[in-house]
Protein backbone atom coordinates (compact mmCIF):
# COMPACT_ATOMS: atom_id res chain seq x y z
CA UNK A 1 0.00 0.00 0.00
CA UNK A 2 1.46 3.61 -1.09
CA UNK A 3 1.24 6.09 2.23
CA UNK A 4 -1.34 7.60 0.85
CA UNK A 5 -3.27 4.70 1.11
CA UNK A 6 -3.71 4.00 -2.48
CA UNK A 7 -3.07 0.97 -3.81
CA UNK A 8 -0.21 0.16 -6.11
CA UNK A 9 -0.35 -3.45 -7.82
CA UNK A 10 3.30 -5.11 -7.73
CA UNK A 11 2.19 -6.81 -10.99
CA UNK A 12 0.91 -5.11 -14.08
CA UNK A 13 0.49 -7.70 -16.77
CA UNK A 14 0.25 -11.45 -16.69
CA UNK A 15 3.40 -11.80 -18.71
CA UNK A 16 5.15 -9.59 -15.50
CA UNK A 17 4.01 -11.99 -13.21
CA UNK A 18 5.47 -15.32 -15.44
CA UNK A 19 8.64 -13.41 -16.13
CA UNK A 20 8.87 -12.96 -12.10
CA UNK A 21 7.85 -16.21 -11.34
CA UNK A 22 10.23 -18.93 -14.04
CA UNK A 23 13.35 -16.79 -12.69
CA UNK A 24 12.60 -16.90 -9.27
CA UNK A 25 11.30 -20.79 -8.64
CA UNK A 26 13.11 -22.44 -11.34
CA UNK A 27 13.25 -26.03 -9.55
CA UNK A 28 10.48 -25.39 -7.62
CA UNK A 29 7.69 -27.79 -8.15
CA UNK A 30 4.87 -26.57 -9.96
CA UNK A 31 2.08 -28.80 -11.63
CA UNK A 32 1.33 -32.55 -10.45
CA UNK A 33 -0.20 -34.84 -12.61
CA UNK A 34 -1.07 -38.74 -11.45
CA UNK A 35 0.21 -41.25 -13.85
CA UNK A 36 0.23 -45.03 -13.93
CA UNK A 37 -0.82 -44.24 -10.02
CA UNK A 38 1.97 -42.19 -9.25
CA UNK A 39 2.52 -38.16 -9.03
CA UNK A 40 4.50 -36.72 -11.36
CA UNK A 41 6.01 -33.19 -10.79
CA UNK A 42 6.28 -30.65 -13.46
CA UNK A 43 8.42 -27.95 -12.27
CA UNK A 44 8.95 -24.51 -13.11
CA UNK A 45 11.95 -24.76 -15.34
CA UNK A 46 10.11 -27.31 -17.44
CA UNK A 47 6.90 -25.34 -17.66
CA UNK A 48 8.87 -22.33 -18.88
CA UNK A 49 10.28 -24.86 -21.64
CA UNK A 50 6.98 -25.86 -22.82
CA UNK A 51 5.33 -22.18 -22.61
CA UNK A 52 8.01 -20.55 -24.91
CA UNK A 53 7.97 -23.71 -27.26
CA UNK A 54 4.48 -23.54 -27.88
CA UNK A 55 4.52 -19.85 -27.55
CA UNK A 56 6.74 -19.86 -30.94
CA UNK A 57 4.25 -23.09 -31.94
CA UNK A 58 1.12 -20.51 -31.66
CA UNK A 59 3.11 -17.67 -33.77
CA UNK A 60 4.22 -19.71 -36.08
CA UNK A 61 0.12 -20.79 -36.98
CA UNK A 62 -0.30 -17.20 -37.22
CA UNK A 63 -1.05 -15.95 -33.91
CA UNK A 64 -0.35 -12.80 -32.79
CA UNK A 65 -1.57 -9.20 -31.22
CA UNK A 66 -5.00 -9.91 -30.16
CA UNK A 67 -5.52 -13.12 -31.91
CA UNK A 68 -7.59 -15.40 -30.02
CA UNK A 69 -6.63 -18.86 -28.86
CA UNK A 70 -9.89 -20.63 -27.33
CA UNK A 71 -9.24 -23.99 -25.15
CA UNK A 72 -11.95 -26.47 -24.12
CA UNK A 73 -10.34 -28.80 -21.78
CA UNK A 74 -10.61 -29.35 -17.63
CA UNK A 75 -7.56 -28.01 -15.52
CA UNK A 76 -4.14 -29.78 -16.77
CA UNK A 77 -0.71 -28.21 -16.85
CA UNK A 78 -1.34 -28.18 -21.10
CA UNK A 79 -3.98 -25.69 -19.97
CA UNK A 80 -2.05 -23.14 -18.02
CA UNK A 81 0.89 -23.83 -20.89
CA UNK A 82 -1.65 -22.34 -22.69
CA UNK A 83 -2.40 -19.68 -21.14
CA UNK A 84 0.42 -17.95 -20.84
CA UNK A 85 1.97 -18.92 -24.50
CA UNK A 86 -0.95 -16.73 -25.26
CA UNK A 87 -0.24 -14.02 -23.02
CA UNK A 88 3.40 -14.22 -24.26
CA UNK A 89 2.07 -13.41 -27.86
CA UNK A 90 0.07 -10.23 -26.51
CA UNK A 91 -3.03 -12.94 -27.87
CA UNK A 92 -6.47 -13.41 -26.05
CA UNK A 93 -6.98 -16.68 -23.79
CA UNK A 94 -10.85 -17.77 -24.07
CA UNK A 95 -10.87 -20.76 -22.09
CA UNK A 96 -14.51 -23.38 -21.73
CA UNK A 97 -15.24 -26.00 -20.45
CA UNK A 98 -15.49 -30.09 -21.70
CA UNK A 99 -18.71 -30.52 -19.73
CA UNK A 100 -20.61 -28.18 -22.25
CA UNK A 101 -22.95 -28.46 -24.90
CA UNK A 102 -21.68 -28.12 -28.63
CA UNK A 103 -23.68 -25.43 -29.64
CA UNK A 104 -22.16 -23.66 -27.03
CA UNK A 105 -18.58 -23.81 -27.82
CA UNK A 106 -19.60 -23.08 -31.54
CA UNK A 107 -21.35 -19.63 -29.85
CA UNK A 108 -18.41 -19.14 -28.04
CA UNK A 109 -15.97 -19.64 -30.40
CA UNK A 110 -17.47 -17.66 -33.06
CA UNK A 111 -18.78 -14.96 -30.83
CA UNK A 112 -14.68 -14.80 -29.27
CA UNK A 113 -13.79 -14.28 -33.02
CA UNK A 114 -10.95 -17.61 -32.37
CA UNK A 115 -8.06 -18.60 -34.59
CA UNK A 116 -6.90 -21.38 -33.03
CA UNK A 117 -9.01 -23.90 -30.23
CA UNK A 118 -6.78 -26.03 -28.19
CA UNK A 119 -8.87 -28.84 -27.21
CA UNK A 120 -8.73 -31.66 -24.75
CA UNK A 121 -9.71 -34.81 -26.87
CA UNK A 122 -9.97 -36.16 -30.16
CA UNK A 123 -13.78 -36.29 -29.25
CA UNK A 124 -13.93 -32.95 -28.62
CA UNK A 125 -12.34 -32.04 -32.47
CA UNK A 126 -14.67 -34.18 -33.90
CA UNK A 127 -17.05 -32.16 -32.61
CA UNK A 128 -15.40 -28.76 -33.54
CA UNK A 129 -15.01 -29.97 -36.88
CA UNK A 130 -18.58 -30.68 -37.30
CA UNK A 131 -19.21 -26.88 -37.73
CA UNK A 132 -15.70 -25.64 -38.34
CA UNK A 133 -16.90 -24.04 -41.61
CA UNK A 134 -19.29 -21.93 -40.19
CA UNK A 135 -16.53 -20.45 -37.40
CA UNK A 136 -15.07 -18.20 -40.19
CA UNK A 137 -12.41 -17.00 -37.95
CA UNK A 138 -11.52 -20.42 -36.54
CA UNK A 139 -8.04 -22.16 -38.56
CA UNK A 140 -6.50 -24.56 -36.61
CA UNK A 141 -7.65 -27.32 -33.69
CA UNK A 142 -4.61 -28.60 -31.34
CA UNK A 143 -5.43 -31.76 -29.97
CA UNK A 144 -3.66 -32.47 -26.49
CA UNK A 145 -1.89 -35.62 -26.19
CA UNK A 146 -1.98 -38.45 -29.51
CA UNK A 147 -4.66 -38.22 -32.02
CA UNK A 148 -5.75 -40.69 -33.83
CA UNK A 149 -6.34 -39.02 -37.27
CA UNK A 150 -3.38 -37.37 -37.09
CA UNK A 151 -4.72 -33.78 -36.28
CA UNK A 152 -2.25 -31.43 -35.46
CA UNK A 153 -1.26 -32.20 -31.97
CA UNK A 154 0.16 -29.85 -28.90
CA UNK A 155 3.53 -31.73 -29.32
CA UNK A 156 3.41 -30.76 -32.93
CA UNK A 157 3.13 -27.26 -32.22
CA UNK A 158 5.89 -27.51 -29.39
CA UNK A 159 8.38 -28.33 -32.14
CA UNK A 160 7.05 -25.99 -34.63
CA UNK A 161 8.24 -23.47 -31.97
CA UNK A 162 11.62 -25.28 -30.94
CA UNK A 163 12.50 -24.85 -34.11
CA UNK A 164 11.06 -21.19 -34.72
CA UNK A 165 11.09 -19.13 -31.01
CA UNK A 166 8.74 -16.15 -30.77
CA UNK A 167 9.58 -13.30 -28.68
CA UNK A 168 8.28 -12.42 -25.51
CA UNK A 169 5.95 -9.88 -25.70
CA UNK A 170 5.14 -7.38 -22.90
CA UNK A 171 1.63 -6.39 -23.16
CA UNK A 172 0.84 -3.07 -20.99
CA UNK A 173 -1.85 -3.20 -18.31
CA UNK A 174 -4.97 -2.08 -19.94
CA UNK A 175 -3.82 -5.04 -22.65
CA UNK A 176 -7.00 -7.28 -23.21
CA UNK A 177 -5.42 -10.70 -21.32
CA UNK A 178 -8.79 -12.80 -22.42
CA UNK A 179 -12.29 -13.44 -22.33
CA UNK A 180 -14.13 -15.41 -19.85
CA UNK A 181 -18.11 -15.97 -20.58
CA UNK A 182 -20.16 -15.72 -18.04
CA UNK A 183 -22.43 -19.13 -17.54
CA UNK A 184 -25.65 -17.72 -18.88
CA UNK A 185 -28.07 -18.32 -16.23
CA UNK A 186 -30.73 -16.04 -17.50
CA UNK A 187 -29.79 -16.20 -21.67
CA UNK A 188 -26.24 -16.60 -24.45
CA UNK A 189 -23.06 -16.56 -22.05
CA UNK A 190 -21.52 -13.19 -22.01
CA UNK A 191 -17.76 -12.62 -23.12
CA UNK A 192 -16.22 -10.76 -19.75
CA UNK A 193 -13.09 -8.86 -21.42
CA UNK A 194 -10.19 -9.23 -18.83
CA UNK A 195 -7.09 -6.79 -18.82
CA UNK A 196 -3.93 -7.86 -17.78
CA UNK A 197 -3.95 -5.35 -15.03
CA UNK A 198 -7.85 -6.73 -14.25
CA UNK A 199 -6.11 -9.92 -13.52
CA UNK A 200 -2.52 -8.79 -11.86
CA UNK A 201 -4.21 -6.31 -9.66
CA UNK A 202 -5.68 -9.16 -8.24
CA UNK A 203 -2.93 -11.18 -7.78
CA UNK A 204 -0.71 -8.20 -6.47
CA UNK A 205 -3.39 -7.70 -3.72
CA UNK A 206 -3.33 -11.99 -2.90
CA UNK A 207 0.15 -10.63 -2.05
CA UNK A 208 -0.31 -7.60 0.17
CA UNK A 209 -2.92 -9.80 2.20
CA UNK A 210 -2.38 -13.52 1.89
CA UNK A 211 1.01 -14.56 0.87
CA UNK A 212 1.53 -17.72 0.31
CA UNK A 213 5.30 -19.81 -0.42
CA UNK A 214 7.17 -22.50 -2.07
CA UNK A 215 5.83 -24.75 1.10
CA UNK A 216 2.12 -24.40 0.16
CA UNK A 217 -0.02 -26.74 -2.16
CA UNK A 218 -3.30 -27.01 -3.17
CA UNK A 219 -5.46 -29.80 -4.82
CA UNK A 220 -6.42 -28.35 -7.63
CA UNK A 221 -10.07 -29.00 -9.26
CA UNK A 222 -12.02 -25.86 -9.69
CA UNK A 223 -11.95 -25.34 -12.99
CA UNK A 224 -9.23 -22.70 -14.20
CA UNK A 225 -12.55 -21.81 -16.86
CA UNK A 226 -13.93 -20.02 -13.79
CA UNK A 227 -12.30 -16.53 -12.93
CA UNK A 228 -12.21 -17.62 -9.29
CA UNK A 229 -9.77 -20.75 -9.87
CA UNK A 230 -7.87 -19.55 -12.40
CA UNK A 231 -7.18 -15.87 -10.77
CA UNK A 232 -6.79 -17.43 -7.28
CA UNK A 233 -5.43 -20.84 -7.51
CA UNK A 234 -3.41 -20.39 -10.88
CA UNK A 235 -2.58 -16.99 -11.18
CA UNK A 236 -1.75 -16.51 -7.64
CA UNK A 237 -0.44 -19.53 -6.51
CA UNK A 238 2.12 -19.34 -9.90
CA UNK A 239 3.25 -15.90 -8.46
CA UNK A 240 4.38 -16.99 -4.99
CA UNK A 241 6.34 -20.38 -6.08
CA UNK A 242 3.45 -22.78 -4.70
CA UNK A 243 1.84 -25.89 -6.53
CA UNK A 244 -0.80 -27.32 -7.75
CA UNK A 245 -1.63 -30.99 -7.61
CA UNK A 246 -4.54 -31.86 -10.51
CA UNK A 247 -6.95 -33.42 -9.54
CA UNK A 248 -8.41 -36.79 -11.14
CA UNK A 249 -11.70 -36.25 -11.20
CA UNK A 250 -14.41 -34.68 -8.79
CA UNK A 251 -15.51 -38.06 -7.17
CA UNK A 252 -11.35 -38.70 -6.20
CA UNK A 253 -11.27 -35.41 -4.63
CA UNK A 254 -10.69 -37.14 -1.28
CA UNK A 255 -8.26 -39.75 -2.14
CA UNK A 256 -6.36 -37.30 -3.90
CA UNK A 257 -6.33 -34.83 -0.79
CA UNK A 258 -4.79 -37.70 1.61
CA UNK A 259 -2.37 -38.30 -1.68
CA UNK A 260 -0.94 -34.99 -2.78
CA UNK A 261 -1.34 -33.60 1.26
CA UNK A 262 -2.23 -30.24 0.36
CA UNK A 263 -2.05 -27.36 2.69
CA UNK A 264 -4.59 -25.07 0.87
CA UNK A 265 -8.02 -25.91 -0.38
CA UNK A 266 -9.68 -23.58 -2.85
CA UNK A 267 -13.54 -24.17 -3.64
CA UNK A 268 -16.86 -23.56 -4.10
CA UNK A 269 -19.52 -23.92 -0.81
CA UNK A 270 -21.02 -27.02 -2.59
CA UNK A 271 -17.67 -29.09 -2.41
CA UNK A 272 -17.62 -27.79 1.57
CA UNK A 273 -21.19 -28.55 2.13
CA UNK A 274 -20.19 -32.69 0.75
CA UNK A 275 -16.97 -32.80 3.04
CA UNK A 276 -19.44 -31.64 5.92
CA UNK A 277 -22.06 -34.39 4.93
CA UNK A 278 -19.60 -36.95 4.97
CA UNK A 279 -18.20 -36.40 7.39
CA UNK A 280 -21.22 -36.26 9.58
CA UNK A 281 -22.37 -39.09 7.98
CA UNK A 282 -19.17 -40.96 8.86
CA UNK A 283 -19.69 -39.64 12.73
CA UNK A 284 -23.21 -41.29 12.56
CA UNK A 285 -22.42 -44.54 11.33
CA UNK A 286 -19.63 -44.86 13.63
CA UNK A 287 -21.59 -43.98 16.83
CA UNK A 288 -21.05 -45.16 20.49
CA UNK A 289 -17.72 -43.35 21.82
CA UNK A 290 -16.72 -42.19 18.63
CA UNK A 291 -19.81 -40.07 18.35
CA UNK A 292 -19.39 -38.47 21.77
CA UNK A 293 -15.87 -37.59 21.11
CA UNK A 294 -16.30 -35.88 18.15
CA UNK A 295 -19.12 -33.67 19.06
CA UNK A 296 -16.99 -33.17 22.12
CA UNK A 297 -14.11 -31.96 19.93
CA UNK A 298 -16.17 -29.28 17.70
CA UNK A 299 -17.75 -27.89 20.92
CA UNK A 300 -14.61 -27.66 22.49
CA UNK A 301 -12.79 -25.98 19.59
CA UNK A 302 -15.57 -23.46 18.72
CA UNK A 303 -15.55 -22.58 23.00
CA UNK A 304 -11.86 -22.00 22.57
CA UNK A 305 -12.48 -19.67 19.75
CA UNK A 306 -15.08 -18.01 21.54
CA UNK A 307 -12.43 -17.37 24.54
CA UNK A 308 -10.66 -16.22 21.93
CA UNK A 309 -12.66 -13.65 20.30
CA UNK A 310 -13.43 -12.32 23.87
CA UNK A 311 -9.74 -12.20 24.42
CA UNK A 312 -9.67 -14.46 26.94
CA UNK A 313 -8.22 -18.02 27.33
CA UNK A 314 -9.09 -21.13 29.53
CA UNK A 315 -6.13 -23.59 30.40
CA UNK A 316 -8.67 -26.27 31.11
CA UNK A 317 -9.97 -25.51 27.55
CA UNK A 318 -6.54 -25.60 25.78
CA UNK A 319 -5.90 -28.90 27.19
CA UNK A 320 -8.74 -30.44 26.30
CA UNK A 321 -8.64 -29.31 22.80
CA UNK A 322 -5.17 -30.48 22.85
CA UNK A 323 -6.15 -34.03 23.75
CA UNK A 324 -9.81 -33.93 21.66
CA UNK A 325 -7.87 -32.67 18.64
CA UNK A 326 -5.34 -35.14 18.64
CA UNK A 327 -7.56 -37.70 19.11
CA UNK A 328 -10.44 -36.71 17.21
CA UNK A 329 -9.55 -33.67 14.28
CA UNK A 330 -5.98 -35.03 13.62
CA UNK A 331 -7.90 -37.72 12.23
CA UNK A 332 -10.17 -36.26 10.35
CA UNK A 333 -7.91 -33.99 8.97
CA UNK A 334 -5.93 -36.68 8.16
CA UNK A 335 -8.17 -37.96 5.56
CA UNK A 336 -7.80 -34.41 3.69
CA UNK A 337 -3.81 -35.08 3.69
CA UNK A 338 -2.89 -34.05 7.19
CA UNK A 339 -1.50 -30.59 5.88
CA UNK A 340 -4.66 -29.05 5.47
CA UNK A 341 -4.55 -25.42 7.48
CA UNK A 342 -6.53 -22.84 4.92
CA UNK A 343 -9.59 -23.53 3.30
CA UNK A 344 -10.58 -20.55 0.50
CA UNK A 345 -14.25 -20.48 -0.44
CA UNK A 346 -15.70 -18.18 -3.22
CA UNK A 347 -18.28 -18.30 -5.87
CA UNK A 348 -21.34 -18.49 -3.78
CA UNK A 349 -22.37 -17.79 0.01
CA UNK A 350 -20.60 -20.53 1.85
CA UNK A 351 -23.26 -21.60 4.75
CA UNK A 352 -22.21 -20.11 8.32
CA UNK A 353 -22.96 -23.30 10.10
CA UNK A 354 -20.80 -25.51 7.48
CA UNK A 355 -18.07 -22.66 7.59
CA UNK A 356 -17.82 -22.84 11.38
CA UNK A 357 -17.68 -26.82 11.38
CA UNK A 358 -14.32 -26.67 8.74
CA UNK A 359 -12.79 -23.98 11.41
CA UNK A 360 -13.88 -26.18 14.33
CA UNK A 361 -11.67 -29.29 12.20
CA UNK A 362 -8.66 -27.04 12.61
CA UNK A 363 -8.99 -25.89 8.57
CA UNK A 364 -9.31 -21.94 8.99
CA UNK A 365 -11.85 -21.03 6.93
CA UNK A 366 -11.74 -17.62 4.34
CA UNK A 367 -14.48 -16.38 2.51
CA UNK A 368 -14.51 -14.16 -0.01
CA UNK A 369 -17.06 -12.46 -2.56
CA UNK A 370 -16.30 -11.26 -6.41
CA UNK A 371 -17.83 -12.03 -9.81
CA UNK A 372 -16.15 -12.78 -13.35
CA UNK A 373 -16.67 -9.35 -14.37
CA UNK A 374 -14.67 -8.02 -11.32
CA UNK A 375 -11.56 -10.88 -12.06
CA UNK A 376 -13.16 -11.87 -10.00
CA UNK A 377 -11.79 -10.77 -5.96
CA UNK A 378 -13.85 -7.47 -4.76
CA UNK A 379 -13.53 -8.82 -0.81
CA UNK A 380 -11.91 -11.26 1.31
CA UNK A 381 -11.60 -12.09 4.27
CA UNK A 382 -8.28 -12.65 5.19
CA UNK A 383 -5.30 -12.97 8.83
CA UNK A 384 -5.93 -10.47 11.07
CA UNK A 385 -9.03 -9.29 9.18
CA UNK A 386 -12.29 -12.77 9.65
CA UNK A 387 -15.43 -12.40 10.51
CA UNK A 388 -17.56 -15.71 9.76
CA UNK A 389 -20.79 -15.53 7.95
CA UNK A 390 -19.56 -12.17 6.03
CA UNK A 391 -17.35 -12.28 2.68
CA UNK A 392 -14.80 -9.90 4.05
CA UNK A 393 -13.15 -6.44 3.70
CA UNK A 394 -12.60 -4.62 0.31
CA UNK A 395 -9.25 -5.69 -1.13
CA UNK A 396 -6.66 -3.47 -1.65
CA UNK A 397 -7.39 -1.45 -4.59
CA UNK A 398 -11.44 -1.91 -4.62
CA UNK A 399 -13.94 0.15 -2.97
CA UNK A 400 -17.64 -0.69 -2.53
CA UNK A 401 -20.59 1.14 -2.61
CA UNK A 402 -24.46 -0.50 -1.25
CA UNK A 403 -27.22 1.17 -3.44
CA UNK A 404 -30.22 1.34 -1.18
CA UNK A 405 -32.51 2.95 -3.57
CA UNK A 406 -32.63 -0.28 -5.85
CA UNK A 407 -33.97 -2.12 -2.75
CA UNK A 408 -35.61 0.43 -1.12
CA UNK A 409 -34.34 -0.79 1.79
CA UNK A 410 -32.81 1.21 4.92
CA UNK A 411 -29.74 -1.45 4.96
CA UNK A 412 -29.53 -3.66 2.08
CA UNK A 413 -28.82 -3.12 -1.32
CA UNK A 414 -27.16 -3.60 -4.36
CA UNK A 415 -23.29 -4.26 -4.11
CA UNK A 416 -21.41 -1.67 -6.75
CA UNK A 417 -18.11 -2.54 -6.96
CA UNK A 418 -14.64 0.30 -8.38
CA UNK A 419 -11.58 -0.57 -8.67
CA UNK A 420 -8.37 -2.03 -10.70
CA UNK A 421 -10.09 -5.07 -10.83
CA UNK A 422 -13.42 -4.15 -12.79
CA UNK A 423 -14.03 -5.53 -16.28
CA UNK A 424 -13.31 -3.81 -19.23
CA UNK A 425 -17.23 -4.74 -20.79
CA UNK A 426 -19.13 -6.98 -22.07
CA UNK A 427 -17.71 -8.25 -25.48
CA UNK A 428 -19.45 -6.94 -28.29
CA UNK A 429 -22.36 -5.77 -25.99
CA UNK A 430 -23.02 -1.62 -25.74
CA UNK A 431 -26.46 -2.13 -24.61
CA UNK A 432 -25.20 -5.08 -21.63
CA UNK A 433 -22.47 -2.43 -20.26
CA UNK A 434 -24.58 0.85 -20.44
CA UNK A 435 -27.19 -1.58 -17.76
CA UNK A 436 -23.74 -2.58 -15.05
CA UNK A 437 -21.51 0.50 -15.29
CA UNK A 438 -22.20 3.41 -13.26
CA UNK A 439 -20.12 6.68 -12.88
CA UNK A 440 -16.57 6.30 -11.87
CA UNK A 441 -16.68 2.81 -13.20
CA UNK A 442 -18.20 1.22 -11.33
CA UNK A 443 -19.85 -2.21 -11.57
CA UNK A 444 -23.43 -3.38 -10.64
CA UNK A 445 -22.95 -6.88 -9.06
CA UNK A 446 -27.11 -7.70 -8.94
CA UNK A 447 -26.61 -9.00 -5.79
CA UNK A 448 -27.85 -7.44 -2.77
CA UNK A 449 -25.64 -7.08 0.51
CA UNK A 450 -24.55 -4.90 3.85
CA UNK A 451 -21.47 -3.32 5.45
CA UNK A 452 -21.82 -3.92 8.70
CA UNK A 453 -19.83 -1.06 10.99
CA UNK A 454 -16.62 -3.06 11.20
CA UNK A 455 -16.53 -2.96 7.53
CA UNK A 456 -17.37 -6.42 6.55
CA UNK A 457 -19.62 -7.34 3.10
CA UNK A 458 -22.38 -9.88 3.97
CA UNK A 459 -24.10 -11.33 0.74
CA UNK A 460 -28.12 -11.66 1.08
CA UNK A 461 -29.28 -12.52 -2.60
CA UNK A 462 -29.54 -11.88 -5.85
CA UNK A 463 -31.72 -9.12 -6.84
CA UNK A 464 -32.74 -10.72 -9.72
CA UNK A 465 -33.75 -14.08 -8.06
CA UNK A 466 -35.63 -12.46 -5.67
CA UNK A 467 -39.26 -12.22 -6.15
CA UNK A 468 -42.38 -10.83 -4.74
CA UNK A 469 -45.38 -12.98 -2.92
CA UNK A 470 -48.50 -12.07 -3.61
CA UNK A 471 -48.75 -10.12 -0.14
CA UNK A 472 -45.90 -7.94 -1.35
CA UNK A 473 -43.65 -9.49 0.67
CA UNK A 474 -40.08 -9.79 -0.90
CA UNK A 475 -38.71 -13.55 -0.52
CA UNK A 476 -34.75 -14.11 -1.14
CA UNK A 477 -34.64 -17.96 -1.79
CA UNK A 478 -30.89 -18.74 -1.88
CA UNK A 479 -30.37 -18.48 2.01
CA UNK A 480 -33.19 -20.73 2.23
CA UNK A 481 -31.88 -22.79 0.04
CA UNK A 482 -28.54 -23.34 0.64
CA UNK A 483 -29.54 -24.22 4.48
CA UNK A 484 -31.89 -27.29 3.29
CA UNK A 485 -29.08 -28.60 1.42
CA UNK A 486 -27.22 -28.59 4.83
CA UNK A 487 -29.64 -31.84 5.68
CA UNK A 488 -28.28 -35.21 5.18
CA UNK A 489 -31.38 -36.21 3.10
CA UNK A 490 -31.67 -33.13 1.01
CA UNK A 491 -29.31 -33.25 -2.28
CA UNK A 492 -31.10 -29.95 -3.45
CA UNK A 493 -33.62 -27.77 -2.99
CA UNK A 494 -35.31 -24.77 -5.25
CA UNK A 495 -37.66 -22.53 -3.46
CA UNK A 496 -40.44 -20.59 -5.38
CA UNK A 497 -43.10 -18.24 -4.88
CA UNK A 498 -43.07 -15.65 -7.50
CA UNK A 499 -46.39 -13.76 -7.17
CA UNK A 500 -47.92 -16.67 -5.67
CA UNK A 501 -49.44 -16.71 -2.41
CA UNK A 502 -46.69 -18.51 -0.49
CA UNK A 503 -43.61 -20.56 -1.19
CA UNK A 504 -43.04 -24.20 -2.30
CA UNK A 505 -39.67 -26.09 -3.06
CA UNK A 506 -38.78 -28.66 -5.35
CA UNK A 507 -36.50 -31.08 -3.46
CA UNK A 508 -34.13 -33.81 -4.60
CA UNK A 509 -33.52 -36.33 -2.21
CA UNK A 510 -29.98 -37.50 -0.95
CA UNK A 511 -31.24 -41.13 -2.29
CA UNK A 512 -28.25 -43.15 -0.59
CA UNK A 513 -29.59 -41.48 3.20
CA UNK A 514 -33.45 -41.62 2.32
CA UNK A 515 -33.01 -45.40 1.76
CA UNK A 516 -31.15 -46.52 4.76
CA UNK A 517 -34.24 -44.32 6.37
CA UNK A 518 -36.51 -45.80 4.53
CA UNK A 519 -34.96 -49.60 5.45
CA UNK A 520 -35.00 -48.98 8.95
CA UNK A 521 -38.41 -47.90 8.98
CA UNK A 522 -39.83 -50.66 6.42
CA UNK A 523 -40.53 -48.65 3.51
CA UNK A 524 -38.77 -50.75 0.94
CA UNK A 525 -36.00 -49.29 -1.45
CA UNK A 526 -38.72 -48.28 -4.40
CA UNK A 527 -37.48 -44.99 -5.31
CA UNK A 528 -40.37 -44.19 -7.22
CA UNK A 529 -42.64 -45.06 -4.49
CA UNK A 530 -40.53 -43.38 -1.86
CA UNK A 531 -41.20 -39.61 -3.54
CA UNK A 532 -44.65 -39.89 -2.69
CA UNK A 533 -44.70 -41.76 0.64
CA UNK A 534 -46.47 -39.99 3.17
CA UNK A 535 -44.08 -40.79 5.83
CA UNK A 536 -41.05 -39.60 3.37
CA UNK A 537 -42.74 -36.32 2.91
CA UNK A 538 -43.57 -36.12 6.49
CA UNK A 539 -39.74 -36.26 7.10
CA UNK A 540 -38.86 -33.80 4.48
CA UNK A 541 -41.44 -30.91 5.85
CA UNK A 542 -39.68 -31.80 8.90
CA UNK A 543 -36.50 -30.98 7.57
CA UNK A 544 -38.07 -28.22 6.18
CA UNK A 545 -39.49 -26.70 9.28
CA UNK A 546 -35.61 -27.36 11.04
CA UNK A 547 -33.91 -25.68 7.98
CA UNK A 548 -36.48 -22.69 8.12
CA UNK A 549 -36.61 -22.28 12.05
CA UNK A 550 -35.35 -18.66 12.31
CA UNK A 551 -37.03 -17.41 8.95
CA UNK A 552 -40.08 -15.20 8.83
CA UNK A 553 -43.17 -16.70 8.43
CA UNK A 554 -43.94 -15.75 5.46
CA UNK A 555 -40.61 -17.07 4.02
CA UNK A 556 -40.89 -20.76 4.92
CA UNK A 557 -42.25 -23.54 2.79
CA UNK A 558 -46.01 -25.00 2.67
CA UNK A 559 -45.85 -27.50 0.48
CA UNK A 560 -43.32 -29.50 -1.33
CA UNK A 561 -42.62 -31.98 -3.91
CA UNK A 562 -39.91 -34.41 -4.34
CA UNK A 563 -37.82 -35.33 -7.89
CA UNK A 564 -35.83 -38.34 -9.01
CA UNK A 565 -33.74 -35.97 -11.28
CA UNK A 566 -30.61 -34.04 -9.73
CA UNK A 567 -30.43 -30.88 -11.36
CA UNK A 568 -26.66 -30.75 -13.09
CA UNK A 569 -24.80 -29.89 -16.16
CA UNK A 570 -25.78 -32.71 -18.50
CA UNK A 571 -29.82 -31.89 -18.21
CA UNK A 572 -29.31 -28.16 -18.37
CA UNK A 573 -29.95 -27.16 -15.10
CA UNK A 574 -26.70 -25.96 -13.97
CA UNK A 575 -24.08 -23.90 -15.13
CA UNK A 576 -20.63 -25.52 -15.57
CA UNK A 577 -19.66 -23.95 -12.45
CA UNK A 578 -22.50 -25.82 -10.47
CA UNK A 579 -24.61 -22.38 -9.74
CA UNK A 580 -28.86 -23.52 -10.45
CA UNK A 581 -30.77 -22.13 -13.83
CA UNK A 582 -33.03 -21.30 -11.82
CA UNK A 583 -35.17 -20.21 -15.42
CA UNK A 584 -34.95 -23.51 -16.87
CA UNK A 585 -36.00 -24.97 -13.38
CA UNK A 586 -39.18 -22.88 -13.51
CA UNK A 587 -39.86 -23.77 -17.36
CA UNK A 588 -39.33 -27.90 -16.75
CA UNK A 589 -41.18 -27.87 -13.75
CA UNK A 590 -43.71 -25.43 -14.21
CA UNK A 591 -46.58 -27.98 -14.32
CA UNK A 592 -45.34 -29.43 -10.62
CA UNK A 593 -45.33 -26.19 -9.29
CA UNK A 594 -48.40 -25.17 -10.82
CA UNK A 595 -49.98 -28.55 -9.10
CA UNK A 596 -48.69 -27.80 -5.66
CA UNK A 597 -50.94 -24.37 -5.63
CA UNK A 598 -53.72 -26.20 -6.51
CA UNK A 599 -53.16 -29.09 -3.81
Amino acid sequence: MARDGSFQPRFESLVEIYEHAISKYKDQPLFGTKVGGDWQWMTYAEFQTHTDELRGGLAALGVGEDDVVACIANNRAEWAVGAYATYGLAARYCPMYESQLAKDWQYILDDAGAKVCIVANDEIREALEAFKDECESLEHIIVLGESKDDALTYDDVREMGRKKPAPLAKPSGDHIAGFIYTSGTTGKPKGVLLSHQNLASNVSAMHEVFPMGTEDRSLSFLPWAHSFGQTVELHGLFSMGASMGIAESVPKIIENLSEVQPTLLFSVPRIFNKIHDGVLKKVEEDGGLKKKLFHAAIATAKQKKSLAEQRRSSGFVDLKHKILDNLVSSKVRARFGGRLKYAFSGGAAISKEVAEFIDALGITVYEGYGLTETSPIATANWPGARKIGSVGKPIPGVRIEIDRKVTGDPKHGEIIVFGHNVMQGYHGLPEENDKVFVEGGGFRTGDMGFIDDDGFLTITGRIKEQYKLENGKYVVPAPLEELLQLSPMINQAFVFGDNKPFNVALIVPDFASLEKWASENGLGQDRDALLTNDKVLALMREECDKASGDFKQYEKIKKLELLPEEFTVENGLLTPKMSVKRRKVIEKYQPNLDALYRK
